[in-house]
């Protein structure tokens, strides 16, 4: 069986990849689908830079503004939620885009990774549950540790739910997880795929987050933030602790001062931005554009793009 096109536009946060997603969907009848972690949120706009109806030019985009900020979303619900989404494209004849910064949710889609996922409550869970109520988190994480020390050093103790769901899948299957999700990631992916990394020199990537920052403040983050709160949202949902929301948070608790907040929320998303480069660059057939290399021309760049989609069978 041929294999179904897939294009992915990713690259850091502030670099540019919403309106060069735009232009591509245009030119070659694409429906986008955003592998972001937070415009999945309905009511958090402006902290996920979320892209407006005005900004979409009439291109569906799908995975935007579905859940409440109290529902949870994980890469497996963003896995089936994408799959879906892109057997409505495919039947409407269209081409899926995914665009997005979080690298993990592009490569789960795009090698189809089994994460395992077994929703069955086990007698270990509850016991493995008891054990971090009662000696805390970096107990049960040093239990990790010593069955498998690489699955330790690539989930954070204070994760206690993956920390379980990894000793789990131990206790079950005798096999360690960071094997398990290392073999997946060497699948082939189910996809005839382009995989296109936008990126910018770093000082200028750097300035662009920071002005991000302070626009979104000007825009009405604090306000945004002070809605959740009266809606109920607190700390310890997932989505309050995406960046720019936990800090905000944080601010209008009076934990730190709105200067502090936005200090923070600056240089985090800088680390973020590095962290996201490093991801990609771990990635396999990536496609590199550097917008330094074609003059910053928004024509050139899409013209590459265009290009390298047009050696792709299905499209």
């Amino acid at each position: 069986m041929k294999k179904k096109p897939l294009i992915v536009l990713t690259g850091p946060t502030a670099v540019g990849k919403t309106k060069a997603s735009i232009g591509l969907a245009k030119a070659i009848g694409g429906e986008i689908i955003s592998a972001d972690s937070m415009q999945v949120y309905r009511h958090m706009d402006i902290g996920s830079a979320k892209i407006t109806k005005e900004e979409m030019q009439g291109i569906p985009h799908h995975l935007v503004d579905v859940l409440e900020p109290w529902e949870e979303f994980h890469v497996v619900k963003f896995q089936q939620m994408a799959k879906k989404a892109m057997e409505a494209i495919y039947a409407n004849g269209h081409v899926p885009i995914l665009v997005g910064g979080t690298g993990f949710y592009i490569q789960a889609l795009l090698y189809d990774i089994d994460f395992t996922e077994d929703n069955k409550e086990s007698g270990f869970r509850k016991e493995l549950e008891d054990f971090a109520k009662e000696y805390g988190a970096e107990a049960l994480h040093s239990r990790l540790e010593s069955v498998d020390e690489k699955a330790a050093q690539e989930i954070h103790a204070n994760n206690v739910k993956r920390v379980i769901r990894a000793l789990e899948f131990y206790h079950q299957t005798g096999q360690k997880i960071s094997e398990h999700n290392e073999a997946e990631r060497q699948k082939e992916s189910p996809y005839d795929f382009c995989y296109f990394v936008l990126t910018d020199d770093r000082k200028k990537l750097y300035e662009k987050i920071n002005c991000r920052v302070d626009q979104m403040v000007e825009e009405g983050l604090i306000e945004e933030v002070q809605k959740l709160k009266e809606m109920g949202c607190t700390r310890e949902m997932v989505s309050m602790q995406g960046l720019g929301y936990k800090e905000i948070l944080a601010y209008l608790e009076g934990e730190l001062t709105l200067e502090e907040a936005v200090y923070r929320i600056k240089r985090d998303t800088r680390h973020f931005a590095k962290r996201q480069i490093t991801w990609f660059k771990r990635e396999r057939q990536v496609i590199w554009i550097e917008k330094q290399a074609y003059d910053y021309d928004e024509e050139k760049i899409l013209e590459q793009m265009i290009q390298k989609i047009r050696q792709m069978e299905g499209v």
